[in-house]
């Protein structure tokens, strides 16, 4: 790097510094590229600001200098902004991104969820990307970072696999749809090397439902006071039918599933062989036995962090597509309604609470 301050363009914005963003963000000025954060925690802020931000990895730790700003004083012109707040708080990020965004800038969602669609309502779908993130990662405290290792990141056009407009159709039959489109993908690979190897792929969306049948069920982890390996492998009937009704939608809609680290939707599908299926519980187990994460990050909102989660906002909108196609998701249902009662306190933790799945 010169000595050059980067012109905004250049900048990557993490919009949400926490467990996800600033783990990224931290590998992205470890590579040498210019990053700035942007998140509402005063605290977090203030402390990235005085002691640099701390990333506990199973290597080490490493402090790491990153300009952070909250929304009230952050530049006012962006450029790539890599999205990495809580869903349900992606409309209001966009609102404060999109009159700061420039004409050659995007945004990346690397969130849990659908948010590309609400990210496009506001800067449209050939300045949004696609993207698929799948980190064990914590925020500890203002300032610190744990991260697990490890993980999957798949990155695309959104508007290559949005069928839904012609002027998406036409992009996605010609290769070369925009002119800053296929490239800044590949440079955003790049750049996030010193993470991994981001994989780039004509279908994140096959990714995305994925990590949504899998999701669900690390969520029902969430009912249970204890780590995730022991309720999925103990439970593994209840967690088929939650992926089970995942899949039913996506493959309503035309999806094809993709596997990542040691999820492969393909051998918990009806039809599957009982053996491979059961393999396939031990793999999973074995490997999340394995994180140096073993709680969800739902249950860590539940009983750490006190907050409400993102559970609605993920899992709504497929439950809502479900029903606009006659698709049943009673499991799915249930499960987003346990744990609001969670997070409203008018129930508790264990298995009594997650039976009222296992009845469905």
């Amino acid at each position: 790097m010169t000595g050059e301050t980067p012109a905004p363009h250049d900048i990557y914005t993490v919009v949400g510094g926490g467990a996800i963003g600033g783990t990224l963000a931290a590998h992205i000025a470890m590579a040498g590229h210019p990053v700035q954060i942007v998140d509402a925690d005063t605290q977090h802020v203030a402390a990235i600001r005085r002691e640099g931000l701390s990333i506990e990895g199973p290597e080490g730790s490493v402090t790491v200098q990153i300009p952070a700003f909250d929304p009230v004083d952050a530049p006012n012109d962006l450029g790539p902004v890599l999205l990495a707040v809580k869903s349900q708080a992606t409309s209001s990020a966009m609102e404060w991104i999109a009159p700061r965004l420039r004409g050659d800038g995007y945004v990346a969602s690397l969130q849990n969820g659908l948010n590309e669609e609400v990210i496009a309502e506001f800067v449209g779908s050939q300045r949004t990307v696609i993207a698929f993130v799948d980190l064990f990662a914590d925020l500890l405290e203002p300032g610190v970072i744990k991260d697990g290792g490890f993980g999957t990141i798949a990155l695309g056009e959104y508007a290559a696999e949005c069928f839904g407009d012609s002027s998406s159709s036409r992009a996605h039959k010609n290769a070369g749809f925009g002119p800053n489109t296929g490239s800044r993908v590949a440079k955003l690979a790049r750049d996030l090397e010193h993470w991994g190897t981001p994989i780039v792929s004509a279908n994140v969306s096959g990714f995305l439902w994925s990590k949504l049948a899998f999701g669900a069920m690390l969520t029902a982890t969430s009912l249970i006071d204890d780590d995730m390996a022991e309720v999925v492998d103990a439970n593994r009937a209840t967690m088929l039918g939650l992926a089970r009704e995942v899949f039913a939608v996506s493959d309503d809609l035309g999806i094809q599933l993709e596997g990542f680290d040691a999820f492969r939707p393909d051998d918990y599908r009806i039809g599957s062989p009982d053996d491979v299926t059961e393999a396939a519980f031990d793999a999973l187990c074995h490997w999340l036995a394995g994180q140096t994460k073993t709680r969800s990050g739902i249950w860590r909102d539940i009983n750490v962090r006190r907050r409400p989660t993102e559970v609605p906002s993920q899992y709504e909108p497929v439950i809502a597509t479900a029903a606009q196609r006659r698709i049943h998701t009673p499991r799915l249902r249930a499960l987003v309604d346990l744990i609001g009662e969670l997070e409203r306190g008018e129930s508790s933790m264990g298995t009594d609470l997650f039976e009222r799945i296992t009845e469905i």
